[in-house]
């Protein structure tokens, strides 16, 4: 048996498992969700200017108070311009700045991109514009704490024209990675050393960007010194490429089922020229459609008892170019890293399947990457907190001046 096979398996018989046992999983970021705040730059319909650049600053404005953090020096909230492929057009995205209190030290605060976990693909679902969830206020309060800036970057298509391609490896990545060149300009003391913190979704994202980070940021003057991610959804596009009507006869959390709606409204906006409509079914359709304007808390509660055969009038697979599209658009790459990556993982998470992220750790390992795996007996979201015992001081010594 391949090891890919051997993936798809472990991830499918791991989703069998919570189906059968585990209450219904929660959302990966609790906040509110009320009407969006934003702090005076409604960017939702701003396209990038003629002419524009990668890494480009737009506007800032200061961040309206109720959707900034506890104990800020300084928070902004800024647009930029970003792409979603090396030769796609330039496109904007948002994201919020947060500047510790007190003095800088010499060389300016040393900055940490902050890639957020799943909100939806709404505008309405914009973390910059939003009250941060108590988990992320307590996690982003802790950097700040250590002394380092956060840039957060909402992703290209929250809260700015076009959609948000949930889970694209390459748009994640150069979301992330053109916020902290843009941040550059802001005017405020921030370090050319930076590094990604990502969670669930962004612990994808986050490690989409280690991968090039160095690549993209090449001429803009940072040094990008490695990555923490939390929870990451590793290798679930094989078993979301084994999708169909013959799928297991079980019912998953709606947190999953959510994810799964998300998966497929991102690739679809993403690859138009895959034929992957062929394989849905009108009630997909339909699901597919609230998912890219629901935010995760309502479409948990819109998925609930959903049974994902009910999505698929055929197995995915048989879509021509499907499954190799399907890979592409999400899969964390496993080797040609050139800077550290901790991973941390909670062996009770019921949102991300422990034996996928385990299983990148051993790829990476094997790749000769350099990888640190912390494992906590915690649930998907306890790990993030959990794991600053050991990303506190694994990251410290790698920001050293």
């Amino acid at each position: 048996m391949s090891r890919l096979t051997g993936v798809a398996l472990a991830a499918l018989a791991w989703m069998l498992v919570v189906a059968g046992i585990a209450p219904p999983a929660t959302a990966d970021d609790e906040s509110g969700f009320a009407a969006p705040r934003w702090s005076g730059l409604d960017a939702r319909d701003l396209p990038a200017p003629a002419g524009s650049g990668r890494g480009e600053l737009i506007s800032q404005v200061p961040l309206d108070p109720a959707v900034s953090l506890p104990e800020v020096g300084d928070a902004r909230r800024f647009l930029y311009v970003t792409n979603r492929s090396a030769d796609g057009p330039a496109v904007t995205s948002t994201a919020a700045v947060f500047v510790p209190s007190g003095t800088a030290p010499t060389g300016g605060w040393p900055v940490i991109a902050w890639a957020h976990g799943t909100t939806g693909l709404g505008d309405d679902c914009t973390p910059s514009a939003l009250p941060r969830s108590e988990r992320d206020e307590a996690y982003l309060g802790h950097w700040l704490g250590q002394g380092y800036a956060i840039v957060a970057s909402d992703y290209a298509g929250l809260g700015t024209p076009g959609p948000m391609q949930y889970l694209d490896r390459e748009a994640a990545a150069r979301n992330i990675v053109d916020s902290v060149i843009a941040a550059q300009n802001l005017g405020l003391p921030l370090a050319k050393r930076w590094a990604i913190v990502g969670q669930s979704q962004g612990a994808a994202a986050g490690l989409s960007a280690a991968h090039p980070a160095t690549t993209l940021s090449s001429g803009s003057g940072l040094d990008y010194r490695g990555v923490v991610a939390t929870g990451a959804p590793a290798y679930i596009n094989y078993p979301i490429g084994l999708a169909g009507p013959d799928f297991p006869p079980v019912t998953l959390p709606a947190g999953l089922n959510s994810y799964v709606l998300y998966i497929l409204a991102g690739f679809l906006d993403a690859r138009p020229d895959i034929a992957t409509t062929s394989a849905l079914t009108p009630r997909a359709a339909q699901l597919i459609g609230q998912a890219r304007s629901v935010c995760l808390p309502a479409m948990v509660e819109l998925t609930e008892g959903l049974d994902l055969r009910t999505l698929f009038s055929k197995p995915i697979a048989e879509v021509p170019g499907l499954t190799d599209a399907l890979n592409a658009y999400m899969s964390i790459p496993d080797r040609g890293y050139d800077r550290p990556i901790f991973l941390g993982q909670g062996l009770l998470d019921r949102d991300v399947p422990a034996p996928s992220a385990l299983t990148l750790a051993a790829a990476l390992a094997a790749n000769g990457e350099p990888v640190t795996l912390k494992v906590y007996p915690t649930d998907h979201s306890g790990t993030v907190m959990t794991s600053t015992g050991d990303s506190t001081p694994w990251l410290a010594q790698l920001m050293q001046p």
